[in-house]
């Protein structure tokens, strides 16, 4: 049987030097008077709710205070059962704007093997961009999206890898004349070494820095032992979105903002430094709405 946790530590490529010290709200607050930019959140952090009631857990987000939304997917499909410009406007009857979407690279398959919990096996047939770019840029564009983001894709072999970069590059290039960015989210498997050489800097070297960016997840980043600072250096302006998201000591829980081990205040030093346009609260599948305050109000002590 697999349990909740168990999935997430599997699905280390779904949208499912290490900056750390022991998380608490006051150890935030030396970041007040930072430039102020709008807190959004990316939905697979309600995955469940999403599925049973849409404008309602969007009103309730507007009222923690969100003002940015990044979509994901539920059972009904990428736009939780509507059309893209019936979500837009949803969102903005809320009170919110709606900035990015995810979408999968490739048919989404358990790195071990395993099949996916029964709960989540409609995840394995979502349209992807390896078989479906073009509908999604299409629907992206219905929507009136300034971004989209590819969640995941296969970097374990170099083939995967380089089949990975064709998808980005093609990806890349209907976005643009769509007029949407497109961009690739990270998690820690990028980081590993393939044959010698990482996978995150092969996406980087062989993709046009105008037309692949990147969305940091920073919880993926840490558990990778990355220092996301010297990754802007790296690569200063390629990184217009973030996940901003936490882990615990064990670098395998996925917790809430102030709750884990990972240094933000770096971070949002260096955001000029990044490109940072958006930035997206992210706690998969969070265990309820009481989590996602706790985020928030942490969250807003950084800014």
């Amino acid at each position: 049987m697999i349990n909740r946790r168990d999935f997430l530590k599997g699905s280390g490529a779904l949208a499912l030097g290490s900056l750390m010290l022991p998380g608490s709200a006051e150890a935030f607050s030396f970041l007040k008077g930072a430039a102020a930019k709008p807190i959004g959140i990316q939905m697979f952090t309600l995955l469940r709710l999403m599925g049973d009631d849409v404008k309602g857990t969007f009103k309730k987000l507007a009222d923690i205070g969100f003002k940015d939304i990044e979509t994901a997917f539920s059972p009904k499909g990428y736009y939780y059962g509507l059309k893209p410009k019936e979500l837009k406007t949803m969102i903005e009857d809320a009170g919110m704007k709606w900035r990015s979407h995810h979408v999968m690279g490739a048919p989404f398959k358990m790195p071990d093997g395993r099949a996916l919990p029964p709960e989540y096996a409609f995840i394995a047939s979502l349209p992807n961009l390896r078989d479906n770019y073009q509908q999604l840029v299409d629907e992206a564009a219905e929507g009136g999206l300034p971004y989209l983001v590819c969640a995941s894709a296969p970097v374990g072999t170099l083939d995967e890898i380089k089949g990975s970069i064709d998808i980005f590059s093609k990806t890349g290039e209907a976005c643009k004349k769509a007029k949407i960015q497109f961009a690739y989210h990270n998690h820690a498997t990028e980081f590993d070494l393939v044959e010698g050489k990482r996978p995150y800097d092969l996406i980087m070297s062989q993709t046009d820095k105008e037309l692949v960016k990147m969305e940091l997840d920073l919880a993926w980043a840490t558990k990778a032992k990355q220092n996301p600072v010297d990754l802007f250096k790296q690569y200063p302006g390629r990184f217009p979105l973030w996940h901003v998201k936490d882990i615990g000591s064990d670098l395998n829980t996925i917790t809430e903002i102030g709750n884990g081990v990972v240094q933000f205040k770096p971070v949002f030093e260096n955001a000029k430094l990044s490109g940072m346009k958006h930035f997206f609260y992210e706690q998969d599948m969070a265990p309820s709405m009481e989590s996602v305050t706790t985020s928030f109000a942490n969250l807003s002590k950084i800014i």
